[in-house]
């Protein structure tokens, strides 16, 4: 194959590098104005956060170009053997990390504390491109998808492990890049469905229609309408005939039992969908249809997911998670105690306005009303000082951010390159989105940080690691022609 040096400074993607320093800077910018007191001093100084988190983009800066200095081949080379490395450190962390604020996600040497599991994120999306990258790929053969599924879920258990939920559901975001090389939407739509599942069924499990709770009804009537829609969007008129006189047998023998006896409604929809199944499982069997057979598998797993949400609730979330998830769905209002941040921080966004309060003169954040509001909610920081106006400008900016990454994932030759790119955009997308909806109060608080904004060291190398390494392959894309 014809290879052609570059240069890599000349082929660097500029417009992402500026959108990376407009970035940081702006964040830095809102670290100090949330860290800092009305005095306004230090704002290099290393004890105080503005000063610390400069540093640490220092390091990183120094990192990147070390990456861009790299040969792009060493990142595939030694993919699995970082994978590897960070998996071990992910490990050890478990055994050795203090309790700081309930998690055991930290290593603490002398005065650096380092969190593995930012490091994990780059770590796996590396080892996943080199799976993916292999000749004459399939990812929908079972042993491959599993392997791939192994890759995403082994740093998933061990962070879970470390009690750090919020970093563990970042990993979810693959399953958009493997989307992307060949797995089936139906498998999104099914995790889609898991949560909507989820939420139903947490919302209104303490609501009952005389002896039926209303969240498992809810949840077992759209399992059974998932289920019919898919058969009927396969236009077999015997099938739908069968089916649809079973079900007028069932609703017509169950209407006149309750007539007499009041029962828990959820039996006639399990034994609805257990009938169903057997019928799709003998047509299965008959014709040798892997659709009906999916539809089968579809209803067990979410029928064991549904009974399985109160043990997940109660005996695998700790207490603080549990309060955070009830007021998120609105099932209990705790104004000063796990909903107090997110009040704080709406009162902040708010009395910004559209042009803000001014730099350095959100009283909110100097009166320290907002928790964590240099780190998780600092994002509340740009809505007081800097309005409508400064929100929607830094929004512009991690839009073009994404977009960009994606146009280079899609320009890329290799599978590799192209896998590497979308798991950056995607890890950058979900941090965004479920950080600034947790600010405003449409998602769960569940601590994880706004890229290249929240101060933090681990978080801050670590998402500019991610990026650098695909900088660098993008600009080595047509090194081999």
């Amino acid at each position: 194959m014809p290879y052609r040096k570059i240069n890599v400074w000349t082929s660097l993607d500029w417009w992402t590098v500026i959108l990376f320093f407009v970035l940081f800077f702006i964040g830095w910018l809102a670290i100090y104005s949330a860290s800092s007191d009305f005095d306004h001093t230090g704002m290099m100084t290393l004890s105080g956060r503005s000063g610390n988190q400069l540093l640490w983009i220092f390091i990183s800066l120094i990192v990147g170009c070390s990456i861009l200095i790299i040969d792009d081949d060493w990142y595939s080379i030694f993919a699995y053997w970082i994978y590897a490395f960070i998996i071990l450190l992910l490990i050890v962390t478990i055994f050795l990390a203090p309790d700081i604020k309930g998690s055991r996600s930290w290593l603490v040497i002398g005065n650096i504390y380092i969190q593995p599991a930012e490091f994990s994120k780059f770590a796996t999306a590396l080892a996943l491109a080199k799976f993916l990258n292999q000749f004459k790929f399939n990812l929908m053969n079972p042993k491959n998808f599993l392997i791939a599924l192994g890759l995403i879920c082994l740093p998933i258990g061990l962070i879970l492990l470390q009690w750090e939920a919020g970093s563990a559901l970042v990993f979810l975001v693959f399953f958009l890049v493997l989307y992307r090389e060949g797995m089936p939407g139906m498998i999104i739509l099914i995790g889609i469905c898991m949560t909507v599942f989820f939420i139903l069924s947490m919302k209104y499990a303490e609501v009952f229609f005389d002896k039926t709770v209303v969240g498992q009804l809810i949840v077992l009537v759209l399992i059974l309408l998932i289920a019919i829609g898919y058969i009927f969007s396969k236009k077999n008129k015997q099938v739908i005939r069968n089916i649809l006189f079973g079900m007028l047998i069932v609703a017509v023998i169950s209407t006149a039992v309750y007539l007499l006896y009041v029962y828990d409604l959820t039996i006639v929809l399990l034994t609805t969908l257990a009938l169903l199944s057997i019928y799709l499982l003998w047509l299965a069997y008959k014709f040798w249809m892997r659709d009906y057979l999916f539809v089968v598998l579809f209803i067990l797993f979410s029928i064991s997911f549904l009974y399985s949400v109160d043990y997940v609730f109660d005996d695998v979330l700790k207490p603080h998670q549990q309060v955070r998830l009830q007021v998120a769905l609105g099932m209990k209002d705790d104004p000063t105690g796990a909903n107090y941040n997110v009040n704080q921080s709406k009162i902040a966004i708010g009395s910004g306005g559209l042009w803000g309060k001014g730099y350095l003169n959100g009283t909110q954040t100097k009166m320290n009303y907002v928790p964590e509001q240099d780190t998780d909610f600092i994002f509340c920081t740009i809505g007081e000082e800097d309005g409508f106006v400064g929100t929607t400008f830094v929004l512009l900016l991690y839009l073009a951010l994404i977009l960009r990454l994606i146009y280079l994932a899609e320009r890329q030759r290799s599978t590799f390159n192209r896998v590497y790119g979308y798991s950056v955009a995607s890890i950058i997308f979900f941090h965004v989105v479920v950080n600034i909806g947790m600010v405003i109060g449409i998602t769960p608080v569940i601590g994880i940080p706004l890229c290249f904004f929240s101060y933090g060291g681990s978080s801050f190398l670590s998402f500019s690691i991610l990026l650098f390494i695909f900088l660098r392959l993008d600009a080595s894309r047509n090194e081999r022609l």
